[in-house]
C-alpha cells in the first residue's frame, strides 16, 4: 500500500502535465470519466453495499442515506461530470490587461492552483465531483475519504482512472489516500511543499481540526446552521412548503434548515400549522416526524422539547428543528449574527423593507428571499458541481466551482525593456 507521502509526491510530479492540458483534452477526459463511471455501476454499487453493511449500527439512518448509492445517484454523478465538461475553461483567461507608456504589456492571467487535497466524510459523490472540478481547472486532486465510504470511493476512483487511461492521460491526476486513519489526515494538513490548498468537507469537528492544525493553506467550508425567518407578512402556505423542503428533503446535508425563527405577530397562528406539517404530515407520507427544540415562547404554543443551551448552535443533520419566536426582523438578524456559521439563511416575507433589512444585515455566503436554503449547491447554481461550500471570505465564498479553484499570475511582455 502506498503511503500518504508517496501518493502526495506522485501527485506533485503529475502537476506539470495537469497544468498544460488543453481544453479539448480536459473535456475529452471528463466525458470518458463519466462513461466509465456509469459502466462501472455494478462494481461501485457492490462496494457501496459493503460500506453500508459495515456502517449500519455505527452511524445514524440519515447518515446512511448520505452514504448510500443507487443507479440514479451514479447517473447523477456522471451527469455532473458532463456538466463540468460543458463549462468554459477557467484556466488561461486574461483577467486584466494594460500597457505602460513605454509599451511594456502587463497581463493578469488565471492559472491552476496546483495540488488540491480534499478531506471528506461519508459522501461518495464528493469523489466524482472533486475529481471533475480539479481536472477541468488544471489541478491534481488528492482525495481522502472517510473510512465509512472507502470502498465506494475506491471503486469510483478506479472507474475515473479508467476514463483517464482511455484518453492516454496519467492516472495520478486523480489520487485516493489509502490510509483512512487520522494520521493520514494530519499528514495532509502539514504537507507543506506537496499540497497547495486543502479543502475539508464534513462536520464541524473535521473543519475545526483542519483550520486549527493545517500548516498548508486551508479553506473553511461546510458547517451549516442554516436559519429560516418567517416574517409577519410572509405567505404562510409558501412558508410551510419551504420549511418542509428545507428541513426534510435531505436533512443530512449542510444546506438543510436547522433553525426556524418566527415573528411573534404570527407565531400563534403559524407554529401549530408548522408542527402539524412536520410531524403528522410527515408520518402520513411515511417519513420521520421532525422533533422540535423550542424556546420558551414557542413552547407555550406547540408541543416539543425545551431547547437546551446548545440547540441554537448545533448542526443537527437530522429530523430536528430548533424554533424561536422573535419580535421583528432586527431581532432575527441579531440572532443569526450570534449563532450562524455563515452558510445560508432565508427570509420569507412580502415586505420590501424587511427584506432589505435582512439581506443587508445578514452576513452569510448565501442569503435567500422566499426560497429554500437547499439551493446552496454548485449544481443548482449552474457551476456543474462543487468542491464544497466556503463559509469564509478570503479567496472563495459560497459554492466553490471552477473559478474558485484557480489563482492568477502576471505575464509581462516587453521588447528589450530595462529599468
Amino acid at each position: 500500500m502506498l503511503t500518504t507521502v508517496d501518493i502526495l509526491t506522485r501527485a506533485r510530479e503529475t502537476l506539470p502535465a495537469a497544468a498544460t492540458l488543453s481544453t479539448e483534452q480536459k473535456n475529452e477526459a471528463l466525458l470518458a470519466m463519466a462513461d466509465a463511471l456509469v459502466n462501472a455501476s455494478d462494481s461501485i454499487l457492490k462496494a457501496n453495499r459493503e460500506d453500508l453493511d459495515a456502517a449500519r449500527g455505527q452511524i445514524s439512518d440519515v447518515m446512511l442515506d448520505r452514504l448510500a448509492l443507487n443507479p440514479e445517484r451514479i447517473v447523477a454523478m456522471a451527469d455532473g461530470i458532463r456538466a463540468v465538461a460543458k463549462l468554459p475553461d477557467p484556466v488561461g483567461r486574461v483577467l486584466q490587461e494594460w500597457k505602460r507608456e513605454d509599451g511594456l504589456l502587463i497581463q493578469k492571467v488565471s492559472v491552476s492552483i496546483g495540488v488540491i487535497g480534499i478531506i471528506y466524510e461519508s459522501r461518495p459523490n464528493v469523489t466524482a465531483d472533486a475529481a471533475a472540478l480539479a481536472l477541468k481547472s488544471g489541478n491534481v486532486c488528492v482525495l481522502r475519504g472517510g473510512k465509512e465510504a472507502f470502498r465506494s470511493a475506491n471503486a469510483i476512483v478506479t472507474a475515473l482512472r479508467q476514463g483517464l487511461s482511455a484518453c492516454s492521460l496519467p492516472q495520478t491526476l486523480i489520487n485516493l489516500i489509502q490510509d483512512t486513519s487520522r494520521q493520514s489526515a494530519k499528514e495532509m494538513m502539514t504537507a507543506n511543499g506537496l499540497i497547495d490548498l486543502l479543502i475539508p468537507r464534513g462536520g464541524a469537528g473535521l473543519i475545526r481540526a483542519c483550520v486549527e492544525q493545517a500548516t498548508v493553506p486551508c479553506i473553511q467550508t461546510g458547517t451549516g446552521i442554516c436559519h429560516i425567518y418567517v416574517e409577519k407578512t410572509a405567505d404562510t402556505d409558501m412558508a410551510l412548503a419551504i420549511l418542509e423542503n428545507a428541513k426534510t428533503s435531505r436533512p443530512s446535508v449542510c444546506n438543510a434548515a436547522e433553525v426556524c425563527l418566527v415573528d411573534r405577530a404570527i407565531a400563534s397562528e403559524f407554529l401549530p400549522r408548522l408542527q402539524q406539517r412536520l410531524t403528522d404530515g410527515q408520518v402520513a407520507k411515511n417519513r420521520p416526524a421532525v422533533e422540535f427544540r423550542l424556546d420558551p415562547a414557542s413552547a407555550e404554543i406547540i408541543p416539543g422539547t425545551p431547547a437546551g443551551d446548545e440547540d441554537f448552535d448545533t448542526e443537527f443533520l437530522d429530523y430536528i428543528l430548533a424554533v424561536r419566536v422573535v419580535e421583528n426582523t432586527a431581532e432575527a438578524v441579531r440572532h443569526i449574527s450570534a449563532h450562524s456559521t455563515g452558510h445560508s439563511e432565508a427570509i420569507l416575507s412580502s415586505d420590501p423593507e424587511a427584506i432589505r433589512q435582512f439581506t443587508t444585515g445578514v452576513d452569510s455566503a448565501a442569503v435567500y428571499v422566499n426560497a429554500s436554503t437547499r439551493f446552496t449547491d454548485g449544481g443548482e447554481f449552474g457551476l456543474g458541481c462543487e468542491m464544497g461550500i466556503s463559509t469564509q471570505k478570503m479567496h472563495a465564498r459560497g459554492p466553490m466551482g471552477l473559478s474558485e479553484l484557480t489563482t492568477y499570475k502576471y505575464i509581462i511582455t516587453g521588447k528589450g525593456h530595462i529599468r
